[in-house]
């Protein structure tokens, strides 16, 4: 079954999305880094990833896709989740920033992902990414028609990768 947005009992909404409004604030301190992930999106595929206007964070984190991002450490950390991403890794934004984003697979499927991310490194970006990822709760899902992109400023540094997908099935 596919879905796009996340699924939550009725008694379960209103204390998820008081701790996810949060979530905007406590990428402030971050907001450059994030920024990039949209204008990596626009300068690599030729096409805005969404309206940033004068709030890139705020159109990020409500963007209607999952968007997420990690760094450059030797095991990269993610540095950005968008309230699709965390429901459907079922994480907050604390324990999702902390955590290595190889944990965001099964361990028999790490290869396949650095796989694709090598791939993404020396390509700069791919659009037809589909794989297994699995949430913090344990719940598998397949990701369809991922893109997955670098995160390159306009000096040619690179900061790290991030993917978007809005189709999956649950496992």
């Amino acid at each position: 079954m596919n879905t796009y947005a996340p699924r939550l009992a009725p008694w379960e909404r209103s204390r998820h999305d008081r701790r996810m409004d949060d979530a905007p604030a406590l990428y402030r301190n971050a907001a450059g880094r994030i920024a990039l992930i949209a204008d990596s999106f626009a300068r690599l595929l030729g096409r805005p990833l969404v309206d940033a206007g004068h709030d890139p964070v705020a159109a990020l984190w409500n963007a209607p896709c999952a968007i997420v991002a990690h760094g450059v450490e030797a095991d990269p950390i993610f540095f950005f989740g968008n309230r699709v991403a965390l429901a459907r890794f079922e994480c907050d934004v604390v324990a999702f920033t902390a955590m290595p984003s190889r944990l965001s697979a099964e361990a028999p499927l790490r290869e396949e992902r650095q796989v694709l991310l090598d791939r993404v490194r020396d390509h700069g970006f791919i659009d037809d990414y589909r794989g297994v990822r699995i949430s913090a709760t344990g719940q598998r899902f397949r990701l369809e028609q991922a893109v997955v992109w670098n995160l390159i400023d306009r000096d040619g540094a690179r900061h790290g990768q991030a993917a978007c997908f809005d189709r999956w099935t649950m496992l």
